[in-house]
């Protein structure tokens, strides 16, 4: 069973592919949608019998992939707890967003091609998660790299998708130097790269130094924190997320896919999943918590000023990463894997809810053209309002319920005080991200949902309405929708009435189709439920035990510390939520000149976060601009100064300067042959009687 779940999607992505429109629309979308609905139906029995108790762990051989002296790579599907979580996370979130596109995508003439894409990212995941070596893990890591960046540009003729697609294939490439080194250095190690027997021989390797750059430092730290380094890459941690928000210029189910259950989450799966290597490190352990904490703050910050639908829930995904990896820096590997399980579900309702608003506001994004829309598009209201309460960590603390986001957040900022020394600060960091959290999400539903409508300005309504004749001069990318999305110097003065009311009161935003609106409504139930559901056997003492087997690092004496940490620990999410509440209805229903007001009063503040910590300005002049300028240097002086100029342009020019000499002695006439053969002769004779 194990090797199908695998193996469908790669089949289907190679049907879809192979065939693209020989196959036809239909054909593509019924296969690859049918196999990655198989794929789910065979991974919750065996979720299901992991939370039950009635399996154990094993490992399916498929074959001998290398074998070299020592180094032995066997291709085998490793099935345990953490596997069996990560494959109802895949293939549910995977199978419901394949449904999604078939609606989302109706107008796109490269549909085949789409719906391979994403079948391919799909056994990229799978194979990542089921992986029983290092180099088994790095060949799903790389190919979900790879169909990330085919499916951010898959919008090749648009040049910002293209752009995001390079930006986040080559800031990957950078955390995945990391994680190569990560896996020479353990196989250098241990001399295996068997992910059971390196966790297995990790302890005996506490307080051994190994040589690195010129100095002896701690093995498993050296080694942790290069392993760590891609997984800042691949989850968007500080310093490596730069890549995450522009990845928004894929298609909307891609961003769902990408950001809810799959690619980002890798790194997060990778330090569980090897956290026994992690726990003999603390140093480690506390760059990772200091990383995952300032991600968490960062992202929340910037979250709250973004006015692109999809850019806020974007940035709300890299914080959320943020609490999972702080919750594995303090040994809460447990609460981490659960705070994924039900992000999944949340946030892919989320992106997939924000997909169903541009789809009725004819693909605008920006939200400051929305509001009121929540008498017209009621069902993707609702569902995006469960996702928020479940983001948002909804619940009552003492009581113990609540929505996913609840238990999974909370679980996670109680292990964090209850582990001290730093985990008190994540715990402080933690809650106050939690406050934007509120903030810019209840922002978000009442910008888009709430208010007066806000439509007519719109550009894209506007397109909507009157539709538009394109001048030569225009510059047009086409987004594969079958709108224009016009260079922005030609935005709103085209239409002539700007930011007007006239001319589109009577545009009505739609409902999406019931092929949209069923993976929201199939996951509104996990954000409801999935927290109340499992969170005994994820994070409860004694029976995470029984339900993790081993396959991570469950600390039971955390755990238990973390249900009796004192109450004001337990009201702190609770209060921030309401608090963020509160302020984002009085900002942006009570109060609308709020928001103005702030950015008067805090201009500076304002520009520092909505321009990202400049992150991106600062990567420029560090990276960006040296490197072209390296390569204009070696491409001017070096290839066609140097090498063209003397090598392949300077010969050519030789011979021709020959041939010019050459071509005096060919005059045609027979006495200048007859000269040069006599000459010939004569040199001839003269060399012979000199012998």
């Amino acid at each position: 069973m194990i090797q199908l779940i695998v193996l469908l999607p790669l089949l289907a992505a190679a049907i879809a592919g192979l065939g693209n429109k020989a196959l036809g629309k239909l054909p593509a979308k019924i296969v690859t949608t049918g196999a990655l609905f198989a794929s789910c139906a065979m991974s919750w029995p065996i979720f299901i019998s992991f939370l039950t108790g009635h399996a154990e762990p094993y490992v399916a051989p498929v074959f001998t992939w290398i074998q070299s002296g020592s180094f032995d790579a066997q291709w085998a599907l490793r099935v345990d707890t953490m596997t069996a979580v990560m494959l109802v996370v895949i293939t549910s979130v995977s199978s419901l967003v394949h449904l999604y596109s078939w609606g989302y995508m109706e107008e796109e003439p490269d549909q085949p091609r789409f719906f391979a894409y994403l079948s391919l990212f799909t056994f990229a995941m799978l194979m990542l998660v089921t992986a029983n070596n290092l180099l088994q893990m790095f060949f799903g890591w790389e190919g979900v790299g790879l169909a990330s960046y085919l499916l951010i540009g898959f919008w090749f003729r648009k040049p910002s998708a293209n752009a995001a697609a390079i930006k986040a294939f080559v800031v990957n490439r950078v955390g995945d130097l990391g994680f190569m080194m990560g896996i020479f250095g353990t196989y250098l190690v241990f001399n295996t790269i068997s992910i059971p027997e390196i966790l297995a021989a990790a302890p005996s390797m506490a307080g051994s130094t190994i040589g690195f750059l010129g100095h002896r430092f701690d093995t498993m730290t050296v080694l942790c924190l290069l392993l760590f380094v891609g997984a800042m890459g691949k989850s968007a941690q500080l310093g490596l997320h730069t890549w995450l928000p522009d990845a928004m210029e894929g298609p909307t189910p891609v961003s769902a896919l990408i950001h809810a259950a799959t690619m980002v989450t890798a790194g997060v799966f990778m330090v569980c999943r090897l956290s026994p290597m992690f726990e003999v490190s603390p140093t480690a352990l506390h760059f990772v918590t200091i990383i995952g904490a300032a991600t968490c703050l960062f992202a929340a910050t910037v979250g709250t000023v973004q006015t692109d639908i999809k850019r806020v829930i974007a940035y709300s995904t890299c914080s959320q990463l943020g609490y999972m990896f702080f919750a594995a820096g303090v040994g809460a590997y447990g609460a981490a894997m659960f705070h994924l399980f039900t992000h999944a579900f949340f946030k892919a309702l989320l992106f997939l809810g924000a997909g169903s608003v541009i789809h009725a506001m004819h693909h605008e994004q920006d939200m400051r053209y929305y509001g009121a829309l929540r008498k017209e598009i009621p069902i993707t209201f609702w569902t995006m309002t469960l996702g928020t309460l479940a983001i948002t960590g909804v619940g009552l603390p003492l009581v113990g319920v609540g929505f996913a986001g609840f238990y999974s957040k909370d679980g996670i900022l109680e292990a964090a005080y209850a582990s001290g020394g730093a985990g008190v600060g994540a715990y402080l960091v933690g809650v106050f991200a939690a406050l934007l959290t509120s903030f810019y999400s209840w922002r978000l539903v009442f910008l888009t949902f709430f208010g007066k409508p806000r439509w007519a300005a719109s550009e894209h309504i506007q397109h909507a309405v009157h539709g538009h004749h394109e001048s030569p001069e225009e510059e047009t990318v086409h987004d594969g929708h079958g709108h224009d999305a016009h260079a922005h110097a030609h935005a709103h003065d085209d239409h002539g009435h700007g930011h007007e009311q006239t001319g589109t009161a009577g545009y009505h935003p739609h409902e999406s189709p019931w092929v949209m609106l069923l993976p929201l409504v199939v996951l509104s139930l996990g954000a409801v439920f999935a927290g109340f559901a499992f969170h005994d056997q994820f994070i409860g003492p004694e029976g995470g035990i029984e339900f993790w087997k081993g396959a991570l690092a469950f600390d039971s004496h955390l755990m238990h510390a973390a249900h009796e940490v004192p109450t004001w620990v337990k009201f702190g999410p609770f209060t921030v939520m309401l608090t963020g509440l509160v302020i984002a209805w009085l900002a942006y229903l009570k109060f609308t000149d709020w928001p103005q007001r702030f950015v008067a009063t805090f201009g500076a503040l304002y520009q520092f976060l909505l321009n990202k910590w400049y992150f991106d300005e600062l990567y420029n002049f560090l990276f960006v601009k040296p490197a072209f300028a390296i390569g204009r240097f070696f491409w001017k002086f070096g290839d066609v100064g140097f090498i063209d100029r003397f090598g392949p342009n300077g010969l050519a020019a030789l011979v021709v300067q020959g041939n010019k000499v050459t071509r005096r002695l060919q005059s045609g006439y027979l006495y200048t042959y007859a000269l040069v053969m006599l000459i010939g002769l004569a040199a001839a004779a003269t060399w012979a009687m000199t012998r």
